[in-house]
């Protein structure tokens, strides 16, 4: 049964509709407030007797059309498309187009249930919240689960979500949200006059370019955002091989951020060394500190790599940049002399200037009717602690793994993870992928299922605000690129699995560069399978093999 508009007033029943034991059914006009729309039906059944209703919602916004009557012809047009389609059609199509997204990305785990069902309801919740179909939108941390931070965009995006979506997705969907920030870009300048700087500073919170957010040590201080946004263009460029952006719109954006770091920074005359003070890191728990790891060590890859973007552009988009070259020697002096704080005696990096000044015990010495700290402390008492909410020195050496040490990611992962109480829900799929990388299998696996289930199970006790979704990328980087151990190295796919003690197999299927493959690890190795694509060559292991669809 079903009912279809007219004239987009009272829905009428299709004749499809059985209604003869209905003695009477009336339908009240609409009311219609600032919250909601409400149709009300009237009518007298006999005993046990049913109506079914089919609901069909068309929205049109003036987002889209200029003018009213451009969004009712819209509307209208729109009406009679669905109302031309059956129930079976409408269904089959939604099926379809599910089944297309479980095809290139479903994750199975056997052995652990409660682990299949926390991979399983965040991929769910990732695709219906966004699946880059318009550049003008993006991912809010909430997604449309709860009114906490309003549905705006956050750094998540770039830094969580983009790693995700190119594995799980085609390449346009990564694409268009980094052209989301591109589109932006008249904000970003304004948000960097704003702090009497040169260049471009994206926002930390938003919905179209200028910055929203309300707190001084968010607003003006937390700008590794900046840095994060350029390394999103590099991950996107490193696993598609697509330079496409890079060269166009994305030396753009990184041209215009570089000549914010280097406004930003500082010279020290008596280090001799650029520095950035007055900041905050990714760790929210250390406010306005000097020379935090993480942004100086953003600021100056940034302009490493916008200087080599710059080396590659064509001339026309090279006299568009216009960077001079008093400009590149600037930033390579920036590059070259950029202070990243480091302690000779533990062999860490310093997560800023002063840290390790501070009573340093680690988050176990905290009473458990304490935790979690931001509902039972002050915020200056947080502030003054050492503890830190979520990776700060290890945020960058997950993002440039392969540019660390075994024994550099080793030191700083024993020192920082003991002081750090996750109360980010970012925090434990980027411990989950270093343990893994460091063997510590256990802890690997505690922090899968702390980011897989953080909201079915509600670890951080506070899923009443609307569900993680940004962090909802937890799990997913945590079995690819920690237990498998994905990377990609000179346009190569490689893996180093290992299968959690708990588990008896996993599977996981990954977009790559026009392809499908299927990694299967059991206990009797790893599998790989090409399911759509030419064929490709892989490491495993160290060893290198080549998949084909036979």
């Amino acid at each position: 049964a079903q009912t279809v508009p007219n004239d987009f007033g009272t829905p009428q029943f299709t004749s499809g509709m059985q209604v003869s034991y209905v003695t009477s059914l009336t339908h009240k006009a609409a009311e219609v407030t600032d919250t909601a729309t409400v149709d009300r039906y009237f009518g007298t059944l006999e005993a046990g007797a049913s109506v079914s209703f089919e609901k069909r919602v068309v929205v049109v916004t003036s987002r889209d059309y200029p003018t009213d009557d451009a969004i009712m012809t819209a509307l209208q047009r729109l009406t009679d498309t669905v109302s031309a389609q059956s129930f079976d059609d409408l269904l089959a199509a939604h099926e379809a187009g599910w089944a297309d997204r479980w095809q290139q990305s479903d994750i199975q785990i056997e052995g652990d249930t409660e682990a299949q069902q926390g991979m399983r309801f965040n991929l769910f919740e990732l695709f219906s919240t966004y699946y880059g179909d318009d550049p003008r939108l993006n991912i809010g941390p909430k997604g449309f689960t709860g009114e906490k931070y309003g549905g705006a965009t956050y750094w998540d995006t770039e830094a969580f979500a983009v790693p995700v979506y190119l594995g799980i997705t085609k390449p346009e969907v990564t694409r268009n949200l980094l052209m989301y920030r591109y589109k932006q870009l008249d904000g970003a300048y304004h948000n960097a006059r704003q702090q009497g700087l040169d260049g471009a500073l994206f926002p930390m919170v938003t919905f179209n370019g200028i910055e929203c957010h309300n707190e001084w040590e968010i607003t003006f201080e937390e700008i590794h955002r900046n840095g994060d946004i350029a390394f999103a263009i590099y991950n996107y460029t490193r696993y598609t091989g697509d330079t496409s952006y890079v060269l166009h719109e994305g030396s753009k954006v990184l041209t215009e951020i570089s000549r914010f770091w280097a406004d930003r920074v500082h010279f020290s005359k008596r280090n001799q060394q650029y520095m950035i003070h007055g900041v905050t890191g990714p760790d929210e728990y250390e406010n306005n500190v000097d020379n935090n790891f993480n942004t100086n060590y953003l600021a100056q890859w940034t302009l490493k790599y916008t200087l080599e973007i710059l080396d590659q552009v064509s001339d026309d988009q090279a006299a568009a940049l216009n960077v001079t070259a008093e400009e590149r020697a600037h930033w390579q002096d920036i590059v070259d002399r950029m202070y990243l704080p480091y302690d000779k005696d533990l062999d860490i990096f310093v997560q800023h200037d002063g840290y390790l000044d501070k009573d340093l015990a680690p988050v176990s010495a905290i009473p458990a009717d304490q935790l979690p700290i931001n509902q039972h402390w002050s915020w200056d008492h947080i502030l003054r602690s050492p503890y830190i909410k979520q990776g700060d020195v290890l945020q960058v050496m997950y993002d440039f793994i392969d540019d660390f040490s075994k024994t550099q990611l080793k030191h700083n992962f024993d020192f920082y993870e003991p002081m750090t109480v996750h109360e980010s829900s970012l925090s434990p799929a980027i411990h989950a992928v270093l343990a893994a990388d460091l063997h510590y299998e256990d802890k690997a696996v505690a922090f899968y299922n702390r980011t897989a289930r953080l909201d079915l199970d509600n670890y951080n006790n506070d899923t009443v605000d609307g569900l993680h979704i940004t962090s909802m990328t937890g799990g997913w980087i945590a079995m690819v690129q920690g237990f498998a151990g994905m990377r990609v190295h000179d346009g190569q796919l490689s893996y180093r699995p290992f299968l959690p003690k708990q588990w008896t197999k996993y599977s996981f299927r990954q977009v790559f560069r026009d392809r499908i493959i299927e990694v299967t690890v059991d206990h009797n190795g790893t599998t790989l399978k090409l399911i759509t694509g030419e064929p490709i060559d892989v490491q495993v292991d160290g060893t290198t093999q080549t998949l084909t669809q036979n």
